[in-house]
């Protein structure tokens, strides 16, 4: 049964692997129901982004607010924003729309490609607006370096990051190790009640497109379902695992996952 509502606000991705695309399969394959506001349109594929559309402003701002009074939502995902009207007007909708609804914020600044999907000078506004109102963030290396303002080489400059991201205003941080080099990948979990960490060994794998926004959305699923944080971090993480061991191989670059892993919900069992 269908439990738990997910706004999506983010990018399209042509594709399939990433941004709404990856958004909607996660959060179905997880059991909740996803709905969606578009923020922009990408002419993109497992090579990179060649092209990207921008959605006029009052139109995300239209789509957040029909969905939110109709529908609802348990929890909001943000992810590919762009630019800073953008995100100026994400933040002013889900203040009218979806005040004390969870956020996980996935602060996408860069695509698996290399191509800037966040303008740099955008940065302020994502730490003044949104970080604030968000429940997790949950960056990778690259991001969270531009975030924290610092280099982060190891685990436990990844702590030390983690601990100046609190700063900024949000209650919890997701950040994510995979860019550090090792056989173990260490993604940690930050609060102002302590650090946790989660280790798993290295899938040696070149098709990995759109793990951030699939475990971000997997993420708000599980909070929308009423997971604790712990929890839902501990089942995405799972999730993310499981679709990148058992991908289909599409693709001449970084490939996508299987999002339908877990439509079997015995595949999921133990994981987590």
């Amino acid at each position: 049964m269908m439990r738990g509502r997910v706004l999506i606000v983010a990018g399209s991705d042509s594709g399939g692997g990433a941004g709404i695309q990856a958004d909607i399969k996660t959060v179905t394959a997880l059991g909740a129901f996803a709905a969606t506001a578009i923020t922009a349109l990408t002419a993109q594929n497992t090579h990179g982004v060649h092209a990207v559309h921008a959605v006029p402003l009052d139109f995300i701002a239209r789509q957040i607010a029909v969905v939110l009074d109709d529908i609802g939502a348990d929890a909001i995902k943000t992810g590919m924003l762009g630019n800073t009207a953008t995100i100026e007007v994400v933040a002013d909708s889900l203040a009218r729309h979806a005040a004390g609804v969870p956020l996980v914020l996935d602060p996408v600044m860069v695509a698996k490609g290399g191509a800037r999907l966040l303008d740099p000078d955008a940065l302020s506004a994502l730490k003044r607006l949104l970080l604030p109102m968000a429940t997790i963030i949950t960056p990778n290396l690259p991001e969270a370096e531009a975030l924290a303002g610092m280099a982060i080489p190891d685990l436990a400059a990844m702590h030390h990051a983690a601990q100046a991201m609190l700063t900024l205003g949000v209650p919890a941080v997701l950040l994510k190790g995979g860019h550090l080099p090792g056989e173990m990948v260490v993604d940690l979990l930050v609060t102002e009640q302590g650090a946790e960490e989660f280790a798993a060994p290295r899938i040696h794998t070149r098709h990995t497109h759109g793990t951030g926004c699939t475990l971000a959305s997997a993420l708000a699923a599980g909070l929308a379902q009423g997971l604790s944080l712990h929890d839902a971090v501990r089942r995405a993480r799972a999730y993310v695992r499981a679709a990148i061991a058992s991908a289909p191989g599409y693709g001449g670059g970084h490939g996508p996952l299987d999002h339908a892993v877990t439509l079997d919900p015995a595949k999921l069992a133990g994981l987590w």
